[in-house]
C-alpha cells in the first residue's frame, strides 16, 4: 500500500500547527492528502481503500471520492486540506481538485465547525470538573474552530493560517490565559459564529454538479 499511495498521489500537504503558524520546533508535520485510484480498480469486486495511513509518519490520506464526500459534509479537517498553504504535492487531478474547492462551501459549515468546537468545549469543561486540569491545547484548538467558522462563512474562504494571531492562540495553548477568560472567549465567539450565519452568502448546500464534473474528470482520466 505504500507504492500505491505513493505512485496514485494527487495532492499532498501539511496540516496541523505547522499550516495554522502555530508550531514550535518540536512540531510534528501532520501530512494529508489525496490519491486516486486508478478507474479500472473499481470494475472488480474487491475495491480500492477508501484511505489509507503513511508512508510517512502523521501521513493520512483519502480516495478523492471519500475526500469528496467528506468535504461536502463541511468537515473542517478535510476542507483544511484544499486551504493549506503548504502544498508538497500536486498532480493534474489535485489542480482540477483545488480549482473547484469552493464548490465544497455551503451553510453546513456553520453547524460543523460549532459542533467541533462545541466537542472540544465540552471535554475540556469535563476533564476540568473531574481533575480540576484544562487541556489547554485543546482549547486553543477549539478557539481556531470558532475564528474559523466564521471566517469561511463570512468570507467563503478556510482559514488555514492564523499567524496574526498567534500570540493570543499560543497564549491559551501556554496556559498564560485563565480558563474563565477562555471560556468566555469561546461563549463570545460562538455568538459570532451564529451572526456569520444569519449573514453568510455561502449557498444552503454544496454544489454538487461541480464536484461531480471534477470526479468524473479525474476518472476518465485514469483509466
Amino acid at each position: 500500500m505504500i507504492e500505491f499511495v505513493q505512485r496514485h498521489t494527487a495532492l499532498a500537504v501539511v496540516v496541523g500547527s505547522r499550516a495554522y503558524g502555530l508550531h514550535r520546533p518540536d512540531s510534528d508535520h501532520d501530512r494529508r492528502g489525496v490519491f486516486v485510484a486508478p478507474t479500472r480498480a473499481f470494475w472488480s469486486l474487491d475495491k480500492p481503500p477508501t484511505h489509507l495511513d503513511g508512508p510517512a509518519e502523521e501521513q493520512f490520506s483519502w480516495e478523492i471520492e471519500r475526500f469528496c464526500t467528506l468535504a461536502a459534509q463541511g468537515n473542517p479537517t478535510v476542507l483544511e486540506v484544499l486551504w493549506s498553504p503548504l502544498v508538497t504535492d500536486r498532480t493534474v487531478d489535485g489542480d482540477a481538485l483545488l480549482a473547484e474547492r469552493k464548490a465544497f462551501l455551503s451553510t453546513r459549515v456553520a453547524d460543523t465547525y460549532g459542533a467541533y468546537a462545541r466537542d472540544q468545549l465540552a471535554k475540556v469543561a469535563s476533564r476540568h470538573a473531574r481533575t480540576g486540569e484544562i487541556n489547554f491545547k485543546q482549547a486553543m484548538h477549539m478557539i481556531r474552530l470558532l475564528l474559523a467558522g466564521a471566517h469561511v462563512l463570512r468570507t467563503g474562504e478556510v482559514l488555514v493560517d492564523v499567524t496574526h494571531l498567534r500570540g493570543e492562540l499560543l497564549a491559551v495553548r501556554n496556559g498564560d490565559v485563565p480558563w474563565p477568560d477562555v471560556a468566555a472567549w469561546a461563549e463570545h465567539l460562538q455568538a459570532d459564529l451564529s451572526v456569520a450565519a444569519a449573514g453568510t452568502a455561502l449557498p444552503e448546500k454544496p454544489d454538487r454538479d461541480r464536484i461531480d464534473s471534477v470526479l468524473v474528470g479525474v476518472r476518465e482520466r485514469n483509466l
